[in-house]
């Protein structure tokens, strides 16, 4: 692999002190490329929720070391002084629900990020535009959240998480609640936008229906992670 979007170096994460301590994180050793799509799986207790929480700078690490693109973010603490505006920018977020703004219509639910971060209005809604026709949800620029589908909200959901460019994109659990033609509709989404976009993306999972289409897979025990190689099965573009 030529680079890396993000890379995780002996991540361990402690909850309390002395004889009540528990190591929710372990060790914990990733290696995500642009362009790239990974697995994250492991039994309910394992640390899931922890290493994406610390992933997405939702919580800090107690030990190791955390590279986005070409800057290291966490270092045994963290390097970067705004941690709000690395989850904006930097880090794209994909959920089980879409959790879409009600009041906003499509485009402007994708704009909104790129605004914040204080892109011209212009700018931000022609992104989105762009975002949602290579999605091929571009006839519903103008429609509420309501008016749309769980699949075309998915696929709005996913354009939000590319709104900024972001190096990496955390997706959690984003086909629990998808029958098997639309989750693996989903996962082939996420596969053509990591491919456009140069994104490196890591997807936490337990639906069986899309673990064989991955090509690399961590498992995760007991805080500790383990590489190995998917089916990586064809599902089509």
């Amino acid at each position: 692999m030529d680079g890396f979007g993000i890379r995780i170096e002996n991540m361990r994460k402690r909850y309390g002190e002395g004889d009540t301590a528990v190591d929710a994180l372990k060790e914990v050793n990733m290696t995500v490329a642009p362009g790239e799509v990974v697995g994250l799986i492991g039994p309910s207790g394992s640390g899931k929720t922890t290493l994406l929480k610390c992933l997405g700078a939702v919580i800090e690490p107690t030990a190791g070391r955390m590279t986005l693109g070409d800057e290291v973010i966490y270092d045994d603490g963290w390097k970067i002084d705004d941690l709000k505006a690395l989850r904006r920018d930097r880090i794209g977020f994909v959920f089980q629900a879409p959790y879409l703004i009600p009041f906003l219509d499509v485009t402007d639910n994708i704009a909104l990020l790129p605004m914040l971060a204080g892109q011209p209005n212009a700018a931000s809604r022609s992104r989105a535009k762009e975002l949602l026709e290579a999605l091929d949800v571009g006839h519903r620029a103008r429609a509420q959240p309501s008016q749309l589908s769980g699949g075309e909200q998915q696929r709005v959901a996913i354009a939000r998480a590319l709104a900024n460019q972001p190096p990496v994109i955390l997706a959690d659990e984003p086909t629990a609640p998808l029958d098997s033609e639309r989750a693996l509709a989903v996962i082939r989404i996420l596969n053509r936008m990591a491919r456009q976009y140069n994104t490196a993306v890591i997807v936490v999972t337990h639906d069986e229906k899309i673990i064989p289409t991955f090509k690399r897979i961590y498992h995760i025990r007991d805080g500790v992670t383990h590489e190995e190689a998917g089916e990586g099965r064809e599902i089509g573009d």
